[in-house]
């Protein structure tokens, strides 16, 4: 049977992004990530969020990716995302004990921006980013967005 490792979350950035360049030209983007659960509380029978927190890796793959750049120049602390990419076991010892610890980590393969970005007056307005609205890291470039329809071409239609 074939093994799957695919993670789609929505959610926001609990800081601004971190990154770091390496010494072949590559970089990576470091960033935290939450999301929300909800579950319905046995003793209450209320619905309650319980938050669940991330970390996530981005990085510039190939001659064409720009990801972990994308993610450093457009997103901060509090921004809205859609993330989808692979869970990694992150694996070390600890230093002051020296036992064994880990922790699960996201490795984004595509991020896409979903909220507007606040401009310096403190006015909401369009987000000034790159052209297209989301990322796909596996092509090492951005899709395009959806041409709106022409002006005038519904007025043909019957119904």
């Amino acid at each position: 049977m074939a093994n799957v490792n695919k993670v789609i979350f929505v959610g926001r950035l609990t800081r601004d992004p971190e990154c770091r360049t390496f010494s072949n030209g590559g970089k990576v983007a470091k960033i935290g990530f939450a999301v929300t659960n909800r579950r319905k509380n046995s003793q209450t029978g209320q619905w309650e969020d319980e938050p669940m927190f991330i970390d996530c890796e981005a990085f510039n793959r190939g001659e064409n990716g720009k990801l972990a750049d994308i993610i450093e120049q457009y997103l901060r602390k509090g921004s809205l995302v859609y993330l989808e990419g692979r869970l990694h076991l992150d694996q070390w010892d600890d230093k002051a004990t020296g036992a064994k610890r880990s922790k699960h980590k996201l490795v984004v393969d595509q991020m896409q921006m979903l909220d507007t970005r606040q401009d310096g007056a403190g006015r909401s307005g369009p987000r000034a980013g790159p052209p297209a609205e989301s990322y796909n890291e596996s092509f090492g470039e951005s899709e395009p967005p959806a041409a709106p329809p022409a002006a005038g071409a519904n007025e043909d239609i019957p119904f």
